[in-house]
């Protein structure tokens, strides 16, 4: 007999044998399942009371209550006397560290500089005095043809702050 048509044969035999048994022992284990009784659900746990507690502040201090040094801290006020404003929107270029800010130009109009500067990614952005750099709080001070100068407010790891100056030169 020829190999291939015993293996056709095999082969034949064997799917069959798959499809052609009976669903009936899966068919009653469903019904059996279906006609349990349902577990009783849990009740939910019992809340327990608590004591209410009315603060009375007599001579201590509120703690619901700014006093003037908790306010200042709040507001990124240290002692030397440098803010931090923490109510202020940051600008867009303030995501970027300012290392990877590149200045490539100047524009002048109507008597107002600007400079030119690129972000990662090679984006081009314009800027002028007043406007933010790079993720310390860096104010733009002063605009010329080869640089951009700023004031940074940086941590000095006593929980205060203080003003440093940066700069960015003109790329070539």
């Amino acid at each position: 007999m020829n190999p291939r048509i015993s293996l056709l044969a095999v082969a034949t035999l064997a799917l069959s044998a798959c499809g052609g048994g009976s669903m009936g022992d899966l068919e009653a284990y469903v019904q059996q399942v279906k006609e349990r009784e349902p577990a009783p659900i849990e009740p939910l746990p019992e809340i327990r009371q608590i004591d209410t507690f009315v603060y009375e502040p007599r001579d201590r201090r509120d703690p619901f209550a700014l006093d003037a040094q908790t306010a200042e801290v709040a507001v990124g006020v240290a002692p030397g006397g440098v803010t931090l404003d923490t109510t202020r929107r940051k600008e867009e270029l303030e995501q970027f560290p300012l290392d990877s800010i590149k200045m490539v130009g100047t524009l002048e109009q109507d008597d107002a500089v600007w400079a030119l500067v690129t972000a990662p990614g090679g984006v081009l952005h314009r800027v002028q005095v007043g406007n933010y750099l790079g993720t310390n709080n860096g104010q733009i001070t002063r605009i010329t043809d080869t640089e951009i100068e700023l004031i940074e407010i940086i941590p000095d790891g006593t929980s205060q702050w203080r003003e440093r100056a940066a700069a960015i030169a003109l790329s070539q």
